[in-house]
């Protein structure tokens, strides 16, 4: 299992930060997920990445220590996790995202953890960007 975690802080209140969190579609969408289907707890996202359409099913969790989490039940990983918490400091807020993985074919794959890792960088900056002009 691999780890990959991202962290920053919000020049905003720790409410207005998870309501803009909790609106599902355009948080997920600032990841650079093309197409997003949201049924209740289900998600289906997906995204080109060059040849390569990735498309996964989360399910939202019930997780007390995040504000938001999902697992894969359906994609390309063996297990992935993800998770989103928020700290108050100071009126400020810190936004950390962990996701934990591992892959479903070791060695058989284009997909290796350097690269899920930076694109997980890139998906979840976009998502922090997001936060900032959400609470703006």
């Amino acid at each position: 299992m691999e780890t990959f975690e991202l962290q920053q802080t919000v020049d905003a209140p720790i409410g207005d930060v998870r309501a803009a969190m909790l609106d599902l579609e355009p948080f997920m969408l600032a990841s650079g997920f093309d197409e997003i289907e949201i049924d209740g707890d289900v998600l289906e996202i997906s995204k080109a990445l060059g040849l390569l359409k990735i498309s996964l099913t989360l399910r939202r969790l019930d997780d007390p220590e995040s504000v938001l989490a999902f697992e894969q039940v359906d994609g390309i990983f063996e297990s992935m996790t993800t998770s989103y918490s928020l700290a108050d400091r100071d009126g400020q807020t810190v936004v950390t995202a962990r996701t934990e993985f591992a892959l479903d074919a070791p060695g058989g794959s284009i997909l290796d953890g350097t690269v899920v890792k930076r694109q997980r960088r890139k998906e979840i900056t976009g998502q922090f960007e997001y936060l900032r002009r959400a609470v703006s």
